[in-house]
């Protein structure tokens, strides 16, 4: 059964701040980098939508573990690299604030995440606040549970970790 986690980042940067950090190529990579993976890639990225300029950003990443870098519980249920395949669709800045659809699959395997992002104004702090809701499923008998679960704990992580990320990308490169 697929379960669903909430999460949080809070951004020192403005709503426009962090936007304008993910509307950059340049960011994407230097994210990917730091990425604690084998290989990673930017796999397409779109600013603008179909007509160039309707605000929007959409940016497919890969990532990927190699097999000797994989947990015991993952090689168990895996075979080779585990190929991480990342989809974010933010829409345009309106009223403040930007929301994106998120989807994330392993490729080869029977998991996969959707969600929704929502980068509004912190009142409090005068920055940005990024909250998620994700829904992890893996398709797997009897131990599907165990892994979504270790899933969404890895996810938070990498949210802490991406929201370190972005805050300093924002202040070297403002």
């Amino acid at each position: 059964m697929p379960r669903s986690f909430d999460m949080s980042a809070d951004y020192e940067g403005s709503v426009e701040d962090v936007f304008r950090a993910f509307s950059e190529a340049d960011y994407w990579q230097a994210r990917l980098a730091e990425s604690a993976v084998d290989d990673t890639r930017l796999e397409s990225m779109r600013v603008g939508g179909e007509s160039g300029d309707d605000g929007t950003i959409e940016v497919v990443t890969l990532q990927v573990v190699r097999s000797h870098n994989l947990p015991g519980l993952v090689t168990q249920v895996h075979r080779g690299d585990l190929c991480i395949r990342r989809e974010e669709t933010w829409g345009p800045i309106t009223e403040g604030v930007a929301t994106a659809s998120i989807m994330g699959s392993i490729l080869n395997a029977p998991a996969n995440l959707s969600g929704t992002a929502v980068l509004s104004p912190d009142a409090e702090s005068g920055g940005a606040r990024l909250t998620l809701q994700v829904t992890v499923a893996v398709r797997i008998p009897i131990i599907g549970g165990k892994l979504e679960k270790i899933i969404g704990t890895q996810l938070a992580e990498l949210v802490k970790l991406e929201q370190r990320f972005t805050t300093m990308w924002i202040v070297n490169n403002a």
